[in-house]
């Protein structure tokens, strides 16, 4: 009688959404996971509760192990892991540097789930930054870690279009679902010889800080709304009219307006509908329709309750300046 394969003992380590989507897959397939590294729980909200990340949810309520240590900088921080002996450690945005003491406890190694077609957007944010930088397509790839930044070796790696004016979150999502899918494929195979990454093509999707938020008004307005679709979900572009902030969470780029001619004055404010707040850019125009500000309550609305609600802020010739830089998020 042939021998069976042993099953894979399989750890996990990720914190948000797009990880928890992963995890997920996993476990409703073949290759089912039984522990779990997972950033600790966080204040959140008013209150500043305690909440547990998506991750952790999931695997409480799917019955596994769950580690969550402050850092993994010393072996004794590991020993949960260690003592689980896991034959991979599969990791999607766990939010933490894994050094490699770590990398060696698994008989094969940790494997990675990356948002990007790799050696394009190696880093800490790729979906953001392939948006903004006006990529027409991204992709995941599942890699083998090793010491460097995304250096490693890949096992398979699969594209996507990225849609004009999709959500991020959108985007996202199906990003987790194909790379779910893909990691179980390559799981199955185990093991196998990844490739090595090609050496032409190489870009770092740094991570995002406060300074990504700034609407500069001089380029084309194309170049503007991309980083506003692609940090709408995270951190909204916040331009500054007077005392007031505005956060843009949806916003289309447009090459002409009827019957209303640029004035050479990036930031212009013009009323070219009363649905939308339309602004001037060094080309193009910007149509904003969804927003935030910081008076009455704060919540997100449309540019046309914006606009009746405060004529005052959203006037034609009004001019938005940029805020400090280091504006928090």
């Amino acid at each position: 009688m042939d021998e069976q394969p042993r099953k894979l003992r399989l750890a996990f380590a990720g914190s948000p959404d797009f990880a928890a989507r992963i995890l997920s897959v996993l476990q409703d397939s073949s290759v089912p996971c039984e522990f779990v590294l997972t950033q600790p729980d966080r204040p959140r909200g008013r209150g500043r509760k305690l909440t547990p990340n998506p991750v952790k949810v999931l695997a409480v309520d799917r019955g596994l192990v769950v580690s969550q240590p402050l850092s993994l900088r010393e072996p004794e921080s590991a020993a949960d892991l260690r003592a689980f002996a896991p034959d991979v450690l599969i990791v999607a945005a766990y939010g933490l540097l894994l050094p490699e003491h770590v990398l060696n406890i698994p008989t094969f190694g940790c494997i990675n789930v990356h948002a990007s077609l790799l050696p394009r957007w190696r880093g800490a944010a790729p979906i953001e930054r392939a948006v903004m930088a006006g990529d027409l397509e991204t992709g995941v790839a599942i890699m083998q870690m090793e010491k460097g930044l995304d250096t490693g070796p890949v096992f398979a790696m699969k594209s996507l279009t990225i849609d004009d004016y999709e959500t991020i979150k959108v985007l996202e999502n199906q990003l987790a679902d194909t790379g779910a899918h893909l990691l179980v494929d390559v799981l199955k195979r185990l093991p196998q010889r990844p490739t090595p990454q090609s050496t032409q093509g190489i870009t770092y999707a740094h991570k995002l800080t406060a300074a990504d938020r700034i609407i500069d008004w001089a380029p084309d307005a194309s170049d503007i709304a991309r980083p506003i679709w692609a940090l709408n979900h995270r951190m909204p572009a916040i331009p500054a009219l007077g005392q007031t902030q505005v956060q843009v969470l949806q916003a289309t780029a447009i090459r002409e307006l009827t019957d209303i001619a640029p004035m050479g004055t990036p930031g212009r404010q013009a009323l070219a509908s009363k649905q939308t707040v339309t602004i001037e850019c060094g080309s193009g125009w910007l149509q904003v329709s969804r927003l935030k500000i910081n008076r009455g309550k704060g919540l997100p609305m449309d540019a046309a309750a914006a606009r009746n609600g405060y004529p005052d802020v959203f006037q034609t010739g009004a001019v938005f300046a940029n805020p400090e830089a280091n504006a928090s998020p």
